[in-house]
């Protein structure tokens, strides 16, 4: 398999360059430039790009340390999401529901062109309270639970809490790889993080390159979730966040989590950046757990992650490099 191979492959610079797995095909954020590309019901690439600020002209806030973490993730999310979207409608494109339901049929001739936003507004609003239930609510609960057995000081609830927060983004995780679409996704988060491997390591970009690469990376956002959930975990040891309300805790804790971003945002670019024992260190789980979110991807998938890196490319190299 390739990914016995993928030690041998060396790093000669980092990139800058980020993906994200869509459905059915791949979003690129370059320093000037951001594509996503898709695998059409008819079997053609679609490429759409578009211009960028992600160059060394950027305003403060998205340059100073620590602040810089909470803007650019949330531009990423917001362009990340809208593509997501946009990648479910081209999946769509050609493909027509023979025998729609009767309810299908009543929420278009009610809703028309509104009836994807409404539902768009209603999954985020689902996702909100889903996050929030399974990451902040749940593993309060779990703790709380368990210190009516065990005598428990607020740093050992905050580290069991912690802990089970993880455990429950491991367990989500690995249900949803279970799903085949899911799994297809996957597929192609594999071949997103293959193809950077393959530009940093100076290859040129063919399928057979690619291939021999490593579909880990220190920068996906998997990494990053589990670097902030361990954060979280030293965050919260050290400020002592109240345990007499579950309410009014979560209500601290989101409050404290534009800082815990922003100290995660500076491991990842450190990890991104340099490749050292520390770095290694807080790498090694998130790595850990891509095996569960990436997958060996298929040449057509390849394929659609080479135009997609290819498309936000520079002219000029020496900007993407840290």
């Amino acid at each position: 398999m390739s990914s016995q191979k993928d030690s041998n492959k060396v790093c000669k610079f980092k990139s800058k360059i980020g993906g994200q797995a869509l459905i059915e095909g791949i979003m690129m954020r370059g320093i000037y430039k951001s594509a996503m590309v898709c695998r059409l019901p008819s079997g053609e690439l679609d490429l759409e790009t578009w211009d960028i600020n992600n160059g060394p002209n950027l305003p403060w806030y998205r340059k100073a340390p620590f602040i810089r973490g909470v803007f650019n993730f949330a531009i990423s999310m917001a362009e990340g999401y809208k593509c997501l979207s946009k990648s479910a409608d081209k999946s769509m494109i050609g493909v027509e529901d023979e025998n729609p339901s009767k309810l299908d049929k009543w929420l278009e001739d009610k809703f028309g062109d509104k009836l994807m936003p409404i539902v768009s507004v209603i999954g985020i609003v689902l996702g909100v309270v889903l996050a929030v239930g399974l990451f902040m609510l749940a593993p309060a609960g779990v703790t709380k639970l368990i210190g009516k057995f065990v005598a428990l000081n607020d740093v050992a609830q905050t580290v069991i809490e912690g802990v089970v927060k993880i455990a429950i983004f491991i367990l989500y995780m690995w249900l949803t790889s279970l799903m085949p679409d899911m799994r297809r996704t996957y597929e192609y988060h594999g071949a997103e993080h293959k193809t950077i491997a393959c530009y940093e390591a100076g290859d040129e970009l063919t399928v057979e390159n690619v291939k021999k690469h490593t579909r880990f990376h220190p920068r996906c956002g998997t990494s990053f979730i589990f670097i902030v959930l361990i954060v979280s975990i030293i965050v919260f040891s050290v400020l002592q966040v109240p345990w007499d309300n579950i309410f009014i805790r979560m209500a601290c804790k989101l409050a404290l989590l534009p800082f815990i971003v922003g100290i995660g945002y500076e491991f990842i670019r450190l990890a991104g950046r340099y490749e050292n024992w520390f770095t290694k260190l807080f790498s090694a789980p998130g790595l850990a757990v891509q095996r569960i979110t990436t997958r060996e991807p298929d040449d057509k998938e390849i394929e659609c992650a080479i135009m997609a890196i290819e498309a936000v490319i520079p002219d000029n190299k020496e900007d993407d490099v840290w």
